[in-house]
């Protein structure tokens, strides 16, 4: 089989876009690491490239077959638009909902892929809710949940930045699409509070936006109820919304993003926690399945990597990996639930969501 990827570029070498890059080249793939700056020494090859440039920019595809945006979500469209111009495969790992729109309309007639929203969620967490959904004849819920949390949590938002401030921030601001009693719908973000119990521990979760990718689109009509949550610790919704809303920082984005990272750094023992379950009927009688995981951090080629690096750089290229080998279409919007979790799980990447032991090796 003709392989439709050989060389790839990926934009953005922080933690995740290092990661993808990394396990790219060690899946086989000829790589480029572009950032503005390549002082560091890395197992691909690194260019610095100016993306604004988009004379640049096109240089730069111009020599590869594909392109992974590791980047902020606001880069993205730009990306996109030059890969699409020039006939080159386009993945990315944002959560934005407009970007992802307007990267969908990039893919009508086009020649490459257009593959948005391929990280943990959305990407993987889409992934399974379809493959639980597919079981039922009729489906009455559809509940996706994910949080990416400090193992050992202090204070009391019980948090730390171990994602990008900028992309926490628009999920908390950001109107959430669902859908409710068969009414697609936009509701506001930190509500419908539940509270989630995942290995004996106590968890709460709200509404976030961006989480559900384009599931709306696939399941209106077939579903009664589809949400996506982000998981926390008690009580973070409602500090959160007081410093978003009682204080007004969502009028200035920007710095609450650097107010929260200041106080809540990264930390390097996190927990990725993972709930997605369907209820409906099945042959006639009403049903329920689930899919509960927690995933530690683990051990690649003598690293220690952060759950939430490598939770997101493998499900990215997993599906990269699938568009490669033909399991997916080369051309068009690729939608991250189209995709068989049986498909995703059978690839050197997505093979590593199979469960760990806490500190556990991958080689």
């Amino acid at each position: 089989m003709i392989r439709q990827i050989d060389k790839i570029a990926v934009l953005g070498l922080g933690k995740v876009g290092h990661l993808v890059a990394h396990l790219l080249k060690k899946t086989g793939f000829r790589v480029t690491g572009v950032d503005q700056s390549n002082s560091h020494i890395h197992s691909f090859t690194t260019q610095a490239v100016d993306i604004a440039d988009q004379e640049a920019l096109a240089a730069l595809l111009s020599a590869h077959d594909a392109v992974v945006s590791c980047l902020p979500y606001h880069f993205n469209i730009s990306v996109a638009q030059c890969a699409a111009v020039n006939k080159k495969h386009y993945f990315d790992l944002t959560e934005d909902v407009a970007t992802t729109k307007k990267i969908q309309a990039l893919s009508v007639n086009s020649s490459s892929v257009m593959a948005p929203q391929c990280g943990l969620a959305p990407g993987f967490i889409s992934i399974v809710g379809a493959d639980l959904a597919r079981k039922f004849t009729k489906i009455r819920s559809i509940k996706l949940r994910v949080g990416a949390l400090p193992r050992h949590p202090t204070g009391l938002l019980g948090y730390a930045f171990n994602w990008s401030p900028e992309g926490v921030v628009n999920e908390y601001l950001n109107d959430c699409e669902v859908i409710e009693d068969g009414v697609r719908k936009w509701v506001s973000p930190l509500e419908w509070l539940e509270t989630i119990v995942i290995d004996g521990v106590q968890l709460e979760a709200f509404t976030t936006s961006g989480g559900l990718g384009t599931m709306c689109d696939t399941f209106e009509g077939k579903v009664e109820n589809l949400d996506y949550k982000s998981i926390r610790y008690p009580g973070h919704a409602k500090l959160m919304n007081f410093f978003l809303h009682e204080l007004l920082m969502r009028e200035d984005r920007a710095n609450a993003g650097k107010i929260m990272v200041h106080a809540k750094p990264p930390v390097s023992e996190d927990i990725v926690y993972i709930h997605a379950s369907v209820e409906g009927w099945i042959n006639g009688e009403v049903s329920r399945d689930e899919f509960v995981r927690s995933f530690d951090p683990v051990e690649i080629d003598g690293e220690r990597r952060r759950t939430i690096a490598w939770t997101t750089a493998c499900s990215a290229c997993a599906v990269i990996e699938l568009v490669c080998t033909g399991r997916l279409p080369k051309s068009g919007f690729i939608k991250q639930e189209d995709i068989k979790l049986e498909d995703f799980l059978s690839t050197h990447n997505g093979r590593l969501y199979a469960k760990l032991p806490h500190g556990g090796a991958l080689g």
